[in-house]
């Protein structure tokens, strides 16, 4: 008689342009280094019916989710965690036990645990406790991302300003950054995608002679490891961080997602 296959637990990336995938790389690592019966596949979706056709597939038991279509994504959900609510975005999407898929997201989770838990995070714990300087934030871009870093640095008690190409209720322009603002503020967080591979000398366009010893400079890109945007900053003393730490805490978040009853 032929032995019966074990089944294996399906998930996957939803995403547009997605080849470089972290995720896949991360979770392919993952299964096989804890031996886990279960696959990660790319869903590289060109537009909003694509998606919907995926997240038909009840053979998936949980997807992630990154640009453009952390806020589109929303639509098709059937229930949202309450983060994920307030913070209008959704990065991780499990599967229920009836069929109907619930939103998370774990963006603010990964950035959160990126500044206080991680041997480079001493830094931003000390001035965020500290008490001498107000704590106030930039936050470049205003996409799902975004909305998750600030989610997460204004519960811990940092004020975030937006900036943004167009100005709007909520942002600012990029021609609004002078020396007073950049002195005023002591993080610098780059949620927009500038930077990344493979159109690596781009960045965003902030006075970077204004830096000093004093910032943090953040850029969400990990690929490449070192964006244009942090070597400029890094390069007036200020203390940069890429975001892979970020993605590998969302990650784990969404896997503990995944496995919860």
């Amino acid at each position: 008689m032929e032995k019966k296959q074990e089944r294996v637990d399906k998930y996957g990336l939803i995403g547009k342009d997605i080849g470089y995938s972290f995720s896949r790389s991360f979770f392919k690592s993952k299964f096989e280094k804890e031996r886990i019966n279960a696959s990660y596949q790319n869903f590289d979706c060109v537009d909003y019916n694509e998606i919907r056709e995926v997240l038909k597939d009840k053979r998936i038991k949980g997807f992630n989710v990154t640009i453009p279509y952390k806020e589109k994504v929303i639509s098709l959900i059937d229930e949202l965690d309450i983060a994920a609510l307030e913070i209008g975005a959704v990065n991780t999407i499990k599967r229920l036990p009836d069929g109907r898929l619930k939103g998370f997201n774990t963006d603010y989770i990964g950035f959160t645990a990126s500044l206080l838990d991680s041997e480079d995070g001493n830094l931003f714990k000390k001035i965020l406790e500290g008490g001498s300087i107000k704590p106030q934030a930039l936050i470049l871009g205003t996409g799902g991302a975004s909305k998750a870093v600030v989610y997460a640095l204004e519960k811990m008690g940092v004020k975030c300003q937006y900036i943004s190409r167009k100005r709007s209720k909520r942002a600012i322009t990029y021609n609004d950054i002078d020396e007073e603002l950049i002195k005023n503020n002591w993080l610098f967080v780059n949620c927009t995608p500038l930077g990344t591979f493979p159109d690596v000398d781009l960045f965003p366009d902030i006075p970077y002679e204004y830096l000093d010893l004093s910032h943090i400079v953040y850029d969400l890109i990990y690929n490449p490891p070192e964006t244009t945007f942090l070597r400029k900053a890094r390069a007036q003393g200020a203390s940069t961080f890429n975001g892979l730490a970020m993605l590998e805490g969302q990650a784990l978040a969404s896997w503990e997602i995944w496995q919860s009853l």
